[in-house]
């Protein structure tokens, strides 16, 4: 009788041990080579959020003039608008819902939303129903891409966060370029409607697809993280990364500036363009360097944020953008708008994975995506205001004075970064 005890606790002792480790097999384990396979799965997805936006990108201002009689101002200050205030509050409860409901089942939800966006565009004999696509889109923007950005960082951590992102936004933005150029073309060829917008459905019922059969959640990487390396929560995540962190909140302007004149080039440069009698095929070609250029550069830029001072890039970044913008303004030949295409581009690329990056470094693995979601919600709501601020100068003393405003903010912007944010070393690049 005891030795049948004995064996039954071995027995026991045994499926424990081999229970235990395999638990501890089954524990998420960070890292982009231990996790790429997810992860190139994650960038894909996100270079058809990024196809989702381009769909409008060089056609739009067409499209609003040819269908809707739209002058540059009420444009401006209606379809841009209703996308960057839809997008922004979606980042924030992206961000605030994430840890709840789980990164896939936001995914999901963008995706959803998406689909009707075409189809609306496609349909509308009211620009009341473009705004209100627009509105649609920006928030499937901002639940899809949000979601991208907060599980590729759980993937990898804080570690090498920057490369993860630069990989993340070359997808989203390079998608927006080449999006951009292949409907400019079909655009020339067989009208603004429908063909450039079906693209676009196409687009979101393939995203949805993917994420529904294949995309895991990772909660459990960012649980897991907080478990090993436990830091001091911030008080108050929404006033810290808006106002009172000197890094969180420098990064937050230059956000927000950042996309008050990404969304001033959505909607002006175009019509600047058409009055100075460019081609659909010209516009198409101008307009998507810029967002080539800006996700091309992020696979070095990337990977530059995660070992060089986060101050110096994001200062060189916005400095660069600024005067690219004055160029735009002062010179209308070919050219000189593609070298300046070009130009804005190397400064956005510098920017974007470096906001990320520093958001990663300067919170709790818990508050991380709380964070991401308030950042992001000021970056986008510069779509908003870069709308009304552009539309309304545009409309009174013409586009060339309104893209010359949003240059000099953009240069301002800068020299908040310089003086503002503290000097964060990560790693030793010594290149800034």
């Amino acid at each position: 009788m005891p030795q049948c005890d004995f064996k039954h606790i071995a027995i026991s002792c045994t499926i424990v041990f081999s229970c235990k480790r395999l638990f501890v097999q089954l524990q998420p384990l960070q890292g982009l080579r231990e996790n790429w396979r997810q992860f190139t799965l994650l960038v894909l997805v996100n270079a058809l959020v990024g196809g989702m936006l381009g769909m409008e990108r060089s056609v739009f201002a067409s499209f609003a003039q040819q269908s809707f009689g739209m002058t540059a101002g009420t444009a401006m200050l209606s379809f841009i608008a209703a996308f960057g205030l839809s997008k922004a509050v979606a980042n924030y409860y992206a961000g605030k819902l994430a840890n709840r409901f789980g990164r896939k089942r936001l995914l999901l939800f963008g995706w959803i939303i998406a689909i009707p966006v075409p189809l609306i565009l496609i349909y509308a004999n009211d620009w009341n129903q473009v705004v209100f696509a627009n509105l649609l889109l920006g928030l499937s923007q901002g639940f899809a891409w949000s979601s991208t950005v907060i599980m590729k960082i759980d993937i990898v951590g804080e570690k090498n966060c920057g490369f993860a992102m630069g990989l993340n936004e070359f997808a989203g933005y390079f998608s927006i370029g080449i999006m951009a150029w292949v409907t400019s073309i079909i655009a020339e060829d067989y009208g603004v409607i429908p063909y450039p917008f079906l693209i676009g459905l196409a687009i979101a019922v393939l995203g949805l697809l993917l994420t529904l059969i294949w995309v895991k959640d990772t909660t459990g990487f960012m649980q897991q993280e907080a478990t090993e390396f436990p830091r001091e929560n911030l008080k108050g995540v929404f006033m810290q990364t808006t106002f009172k962190d000197h890094t969180l909140s420098s990064v937050t302007q230059a956000g927000l500036v950042n996309n008050l004149n990404d969304g001033m080039i959505w909607g002006l440069l175009p019509l600047l363009l058409i009055a100075n009698g460019y081609s659909q095929m010209d516009i198409g070609q101008i307009v998507a360097i810029y967002p080539a250029v800006w996700g091309i550069a992020q696979l070095f830029t990337g990977r530059m944020a995660d070992v060089c001072p986060p101050k110096w890039l994001l200062f060189v970044g916005m400095l660069l953008q600024g005067l690219a913008i004055f160029v735009m303004a002062a010179f209308v030949s070919f050219p000189v708008l593609i070298i300046s295409s070009v130009l804005l581009g190397l400064g956005t690329a510098l920017v974007y994975p470096t906001f990320l990056t520093v958001i990663a470094f300067a919170t709790t693995p818990t508050q991380r995506s709380e964070s991401v979601g308030v950042f992001r919600m000021w970056r986008d709501l510069g779509y908003a205001i870069g709308a009304v601020m552009s539309g309304v100068i545009a409309q009174h003393f013409g586009v060339v004075a309104a893209i010359e405003v949003v240059g000099l903010i953009t240069l301002a912007s800068a020299v908040i970064i310089a003086i503002r944010m503290p000097f964060v070393q990560k790693g030793n690049c010594k290149i800034l």
